[in-house]
């Protein structure tokens, strides 16, 4: 898949697990879930659940497995975000950029790394509100995200 903002396809990328089956070696799968909603109530996003996961478990996939995706485990069991979490890590990213064009305003490539991901902000909230994971009245604006 190509890029956002760039003309490229990329060469770094992880490379999933071969086959869809689950594999004789992993956990059981409620020792599975019982660990997500474990990690789910320390704080932990989806993605970093399913690092942990594969690094101390060796679970390759979740839903191979139990049929199931992290965030729907999640959701099941009441441990809701209140932003989904592609959208939050874009939020920071850009609060982050903020706070380095306050120190250094002549940047201009940070200005213009900053209108990029701001942009990215705009194109996936549109789409969570089309799909109902955002309120419709939510809206990003580079003052809010100086005050969260």
């Amino acid at each position: 898949m190509a890029r956002t903002h760039a003309h490229t396809h990329g060469k770094s990328h992880s490379i999933r697990p071969t086959s869809k089956n689950a594999p004789s070696w992993t956990i059981g799968s409620q020792e599975i879930i019982k660990s997500i909603v474990d990690f789910g109530k320390d704080g932990m996003s989806a993605s970093e659940i399913g690092l942990r996961l594969r690094d101390e478990f060796a679970v390759p996939l979740v839903k191979p497995i139990i049929g199931k995706t992290i965030t729907q485990i999640l959701e099941e069991n009441d441990i809701k975000r209140a932003m989904p979490e592609d959208l939050e890590k874009l939020v920071r990213k850009a609060l982050g950029l903020q706070k380095h064009l306050n120190v250094h305003n002549s940047d201009k490539r940070n200005v213009r790394s900053l209108e990029l991901i701001e942009s990215k902000i705009h194109r996936l909230s549109r789409y969570y509100k089309r799909v109902g994971k955002v309120s419709k009245d939510w809206k990003y604006a580079s003052v809010i995200a100086k005050l969260e």
